[in-house]
């Protein structure tokens, strides 16, 4: 891999049928942009610190605090959910500056780092809750701008590598984070607190690198406004046939994806895993994570960005049959984090760039976070559903009743998608031959 101009097209490349531009004949191909390297070594040093938090929650909120799956639920669901409320707010104040991508980012890195601390001030359920909902605002925020700096700084035809290689830099940090939670919690007496107080200094540490590396706008070359950026004109997009068909799927299929948390704690309970490994097991998923996302970003490139993302939920759904299984083999964990690995490399990044080619350039950001809302707010209605479902029949009957929901989800998504995708895909791969 190699360092490119950030765009990877220049005045005089030919065009092809859908207005992409292509390379010259004999040029080497950009791979890369900059300012995904930038981005990408942000969320990596940011993804240690929220990772290092997220290995252990599960088990302070549960074993350390008591409380029950449906009260872990509600959090669960505050946790990766509440960022839908203000993610469409994060992309429109992107795309009203015109350049404000990185600031707006800037200001959603800075929010959750100072959550961190406050972590080791909170007993209770309402205060977690109010913590959290912060963090998840402070995500909500920088997510949109975030992906339309990486978008904006690609070519369509290479656009699935890039957010690959974003999403790589992301999980390395992922597979960081829950090995330093678990190195803190062996070598110190208040295990929690220290991976709390060294989580903020590694929050802050990744906003430095975000003001002083990560270019303040995208490097797109300037173009003429045809649509306000206003929440109106974001919301507006959804008229959009393929952006609709994308947002819908999303949705459906967020509505029956089992929040991570719940996995490692059905994977605890099947195999009786002890409470000091618990913050390993995330480790298992960002590997897969890490060493499938560029290859199937650059899959996505060439065979079609429907199929990939499609197929990522089948290996979710094989994930959730392993664990519905009777087996007990040692190879059970190894498997079902490596699907549980595939899914998120062939789901996350992908979706992103298929989004993008339904987007005008000035409405980036807020068309992003149009998809990304609704992928989030389905998300939490599934973590509190999963919760109540746990605390009311047991796990293996809540995770009976999502695989049935997902694999009702993704047939449908499949029929929605079929008409576009097949039109998205030809132009897709034309682009990247």
């Amino acid at each position: 891999m190699y360092v490119a101009d950030s765009r990877a097209s220049t005045p005089d490349a030919p065009a092809s049928a859908d207005g992409a531009a292509r390379p010259l004949a004999g040029r080497r191909r950009a791979a890369v942009a900059p300012t995904v390297l930038a981005l990408g070594s942000v969320s990596l040093i940011t993804d240690v610190s929220s990772e290092m938090v997220t290995a252990v929650l599960p088990l302070y909120l549960v074993a350390g605090l008591g409380l029950s799956p449906l009260g872990f639920g509600l959090l669960d669901g505050i946790y990766n959910g509440f960022s839908a409320l203000v993610r469409l707010v994060g992309g429109h104040l992107a795309d009203r500056g015109g350049g404000r991508h990185k600031w707006v980012a800037g200001f959603g890195y800075g929010l959750s780092a100072l959550c961190k601390p406050l972590l080791l001030l909170a007993h209770s359920l309402t205060p977690i809750g109010l913590i959290l909902a912060a963090d998840r605002t402070g995500k909500g925020l920088r997510t949109a701008p975030r992906d339309a700096l990486i978008s904006l700084s690609s070519t369509p035809e290479n656009r699935g590598r890039a957010f690959g290689v974003h999403r790589a830099m992301d999980t390395a940090g992922a597979l960081l984070g829950p090995l330093a939670a678990f190195l803190i919690l062996r070598a110190t007496v208040d295990g929690y607190d220290a991976v709390f107080t060294v989580s903020f200094c590694v929050a802050v540490l990744g906003v430095l690198v975000l003001v002083l590396f990560v270019p303040g706008s995208a490097t797109a070359p300037a173009v003429e406004k045809a649509v306000r950026p206003t929440l109106r004109a974001a919301l507006g997009l959804l008229r959009r046939r393929d952006l609709r068909r994308i947002t819908l799927c999303a949705l459906l299929l967020g509505l029956a994806t089992v929040s991570d948390s719940f996995v490692y704690l059905l994977l605890q309970r099947r195999l009786g895993v002890p409470d000091r490994w618990f913050a390993l097991l995330p480790l298992g998923t960002a590997a897969a994570f890490l060493l499938l996302a560029v290859p199937l970003g650059r899959l996505a490139d060439r065979a079609g960005r429907w199929r990939i993302f499609l197929a990522g939920h089948g290996a979710l759904l094989a994930a959730y049959a392993l664990l519905l299984t009777s087996w007990h083999g040692t190879a059970l964990p190894y498997a079902v984090l490596l699907l549980h690995g595939c899914f998120y490399a062939a789901t996350d990044g992908v979706l992103m760039a298929a989004a993008s080619d339904s987007v005008p350039e000035e409405l980036r950001s807020s068309g992003l976070a149009v998809v990304q809302t609704g992928q989030a707010a389905a998300r939490f209605v599934c973590s509190l559903g999963f919760g109540a479902a746990w605390t009311l029949w047991g796990d293996r009957t809540a995770l009976l009743a999502s695989t049935a929901a997902l694999a009702l989800c993704a047939v449908l998504s499949l029929t929605t998608l079929r008409p576009a995708a097949t039109a998205a895909d030809a132009a897709s791969r034309e682009a990247a031959a």
